[in-house]
């Protein structure tokens, strides 16, 4: 399965406050890792140290390629208690892509029936594509009926590779995954598989999450990652191509 993934894009460089590399230190290390397609997601405000929002307003910019990879542009937002997101549509429309996240830094635990519902909530933004790391049961989600939402809004669940480098920190982790993933293999809704890097040596870093997926047989045609025309169809990307 490792051969065939081509692309991350869940990736954080030093802009997001506790992150280590540079934009082109990210792309240079995809490129050596032969990635075709590099998404660069930057924190949203309410995580210590990120961007402000201005930030997202001029990712025009920064190239299309460095060093044979394509860039992409998004950001990690969080979802709120209040089934919000954390930055303005204004700034949400200048990106390519947004992933939504629960996070302990701006979120705090109302029960599984209603946190499903607040990240539900966040999927219906048309540049949601993307929930990140839905795995940890210090915020439990009702996977059921996440994954229906997911197909049901255009939205792929993801597998966070970094969950299991910190999988004494996510509670039941990975038994949430295995439940996870076995409903979107019968619901038939697709998986993006992420690095979630905080540093250029670990773009690309997926083998903790493929070991998973091999284990439970998922089904390939599911996982974003090994096409990147599979993925720009996915969030509906037009301009690649300048």
């Amino acid at each position: 399965m490792k051969q065939n993934f081509v692309l991350d894009i869940h990736t954080h460089t030093l802009a997001s406050g506790h992150a280590y590399g540079t934009i082109r230190e990210m792309a240079q290390t995809a490129s050596e890792k032969n990635l075709k397609l590099l998404g660069i997601s930057e924190h949203a405000p309410g995580i210590p140290g990120t961007v402000e929002p201005i930030y997202f307003s001029t990712l025009y910019v920064v190239p299309r390629q460095l060093y044979g990879v394509g860039i992409i542009h998004g950001c990690e937002i969080n979802v709120l208690n209040d089934g919000s997101l954390s930055l303005e549509q204004k700034y949400i429309d200048r990106l390519d892509y947004a992933i939504a996240g629960i996070h302990e830094q701006c979120y705090h635990d109302e029960g599984r029936k209603k946190n499903t519902e607040n990240v539900i909530s966040c999927m219906k933004n048309e540049k949601v594509f993307f929930i990140s790391h839905p795995d940890d049961d210090h915020t439990p989600l009702d996977y059921e009926l996440l994954v229906q939402a997911a197909k049901k809004y255009h939205v792929a669940l993801e597998v966070n590779n970094n969950t299991f480098r910190r999988k004494k920190k996510r509670l039941n982790c990975v038994d949430n995954y295995k439940t996870m993933l076995k409903l979107c293999m019968e619901y038939q809704s697709p998986v993006i598989v992420s690095s979630d890097a905080h540093d250029p040596s670990l773009v690309g870093e997926f083998s903790e999450a493929q070991k998973l997926l091999e284990e439970i047989c998922f089904d390939e045609k599911l996982i974003l990652n090994t096409d990147v025309e599979k993925l720009y169809n996915f969030i509906h990307f037009k301009n690649h191509a300048e």
